[in-house]
């Protein structure tokens, strides 16, 4: 007996746990689909992006970006003589020509073109960096980086950093950008500093702006995370998704050995993590010893926003000083156009109305507008005229079909029943062309009203043309209609269809007898004769 109960309460104690496991992993699977379901609404945020082709403009500046490096005035210069691939010759001298000459004639920098931006070329001890020119005013947001990181030798230095800081750090010496920030940033870090041999690794490292980087452990005291990923020298290029949400800071990565561009990997996050609520993103590089071509070519963010929650306008998001210089900025160039405009005039008064009446006002675009509704009505009725059209030739046929039926037959015969279907079917045909007839005749008077509203906006020939097709097609239909109603409408005398005679039998009995009994005479010949002949055959074996 006490066996029996022990064997009872281990079995007993045993259930509780599984009962225990099995809630927790319910629990944790409701939690997983209730946050899986708490998706966020993402919204592009073109001023602090950057993408190619056509990624500079004609100065050799990035659009709302700002990038440390060669002047702005050699830049556009450079590109006035070569076109669209103005940093060509500068790549092939900072190659071929290794000096105090070219560090001083071409100072350390980002070199955007046309389809990136090169942050650093692989020369030694260089810098770059770029960075947004207006600071980020929301709280949530996802950046997408597309980058590549090359080089000639085994081992490159020093890395690529993408920073979300309180002011630009335009130059410094951690990865290009100033030391003692104020927010995050997420490390490519390529050289290993502290010879562990953790490297390439990707380290997100946040400061209160009180911190220094720690060059010489590789930030490893200061990493808030940490993933090991080498991103040198892969066939597409490598893709970083750093995700802020909700506090909580999370970074996936693409490896570049498929050209897939959703195929991410987890790398690390950081919970309850506090950033500023406004600041820059900037991407920076840079080489020592060792040399690589540090190269962006794209950089998109995402505003996220909370399920439920109301996106600002667009008014509330752009400063006040913004819309005035903006508005302002609009003004002047209505202002330009309109001189320009009586410039023309003045030096071409042969031309009539000038080459700015190419483009239409928004009267005239709306008095277009209806022009094309009016037409697609008229195409409209048009199919159906085509389709009453059909139905009364199949109507007209069946009348005469009937009146020719009628006239054969005597008046004295009594109506039948078919005949009397076949009229009521008529009847009910014709009810129905009629029903269309004034269903036609009531479109045609209201678009016929709102042709005379708009002659005096649309005052066109086709326009009154159209409707006066219309009208005729109409017309055409109410008069075969009501020919048909008087045509039905008198009483005719309905006949019987006529009987068809029995049907007359093509063979008779006597015939059928006679040749099946021959028939059965020649198969018991044939049968006979073929047995005698294989009994003749078999004489001889």
């Amino acid at each position: 007996m006490a066996v029996s109960m022990a064997r009872f309460l281990a079995s007993l104690s045993w259930l509780l746990v599984f009962t225990g496991i099995f809630h927790t992993v319910c629990a944790e699977i409701a939690a997983g689909t209730a946050a899986a379901g708490d998706i966020p609404h993402r919204r592009f945020e073109y001023k602090y992006s950057f993408k190619g082709p056509h990624l500079t403009q004609s100065d050799g500046t990035v659009p709302f970006w700002v990038h440390t490096g060669i002047p702005t005035s050699l830049v556009s210069s450079v590109h006035e003589k070569l076109g669209s691939f103005p940093f060509l010759w500068m790549e092939e001298a900072f190659r071929s020509v290794r000096g105090p000459f070219i560090q001083m004639c071409f100072p350390a920098g980002a070199i955007p073109s046309a389809d990136q931006i090169r942050i650093t070329p692989s020369l030694r001890s260089q810098r770059g960096s770029v960075w947004t020119k207006s600071p980020v005013t929301f709280d949530q947001w996802e950046a997408e980086v597309s980058f590549r990181v090359s080089g000639r030798g085994r081992t490159g230095a020093d890395g690529l950093a993408i920073w979300f800081t309180a002011n630009q750090g335009l130059e410094g010496p951690v990865y290009g950008a100033a030391d003692q920030w104020n927010g995050v940033g997420i490390f490519f870090d390529s050289f290993d500093n502290d010879g562990k041999k953790n490297n390439p690794a990707i380290v997100v490292v946040g400061n209160n702006g009180k911190l220094v980087y720690d060059h010489q452990n590789d930030g490893s005291t200061q990493a808030l995370g940490t993933c090991l990923r080498d991103f040198r020298n892969k066939p597409y290029p490598v893709r970083a998704k750093i995700i802020y949400y909700q506090r909580t800071l999370t970074v996936w990565i693409n490896n570049g050995f498929t050209p897939e561009r959703e195929d991410y990997e987890f790398c690390t996050k950081v919970e309850n993590m506090i950033i500023p609520q406004s600041g820059y993103f900037g991407i920076s590089a840079a080489t020592g010893g060792l040399a690589d071509d540090h190269d962006v070519l794209s950089f998109l963010l995402f505003r996220l926003t909370e399920p439920g929650q109301n996106l600002p306008p667009p008014e509330q998001e752009i400063p006040k000083e913004e819309q005035d210089k903006y508005q302002k900025e609009f003004e002047n160039f209505q202002e330009d156009l309109k001189t320009k405009k009586e410039e023309f005039q003045k030096e071409h008064p042969e031309v009539q109305g000038g080459p700015f009446d190419m483009y239409e006002s928004v009267s005239e675009r709306e008095l277009q507008q209806v022009f094309e509704g009016q037409n697609r009505i008229h195409l409209e009725i048009k199919q159906l005229n085509r389709q009453l059209a059909m139905i009364l030739d199949e109507q007209r046929r069946y009348v005469s079909v009937i009146t020719d039926e009628v006239a054969k037959r005597s008046a004295g015969q009594a109506p039948s029943q078919e005949m009397d279907t076949v009229m009521s079917n008529q009847r009910e045909i014709l009810h129905g062309l009629n029903e269309l007839r004034t269903t036609f005749t009531a479109s045609l008077k209201q678009l016929t009203s709102e042709a005379q509203g708009n002659a005096g906006g649309l005052g066109s020939y086709e326009t009154i043309q159209h409707f006066n097709d219309i009208k005729e097609h109409l017309h055409v239909v109410k008069r075969n209609v009501e020919h048909i109603i008087q045509k039905n409408a008198a009483p005719v005398e309905k006949m019987k269809c006529p009987e068809l005679p029995p049907p007359s039998a093509c063979l008779s009995t006597t015939p059928f007898v006679v040749v099946v009994v021959i028939q059965t005479v020649l198969f018991f010949g044939y049968v006979m004769y073929k047995s005698q002949q294989e009994a003749a055959a078999k004489k001889f074996f």
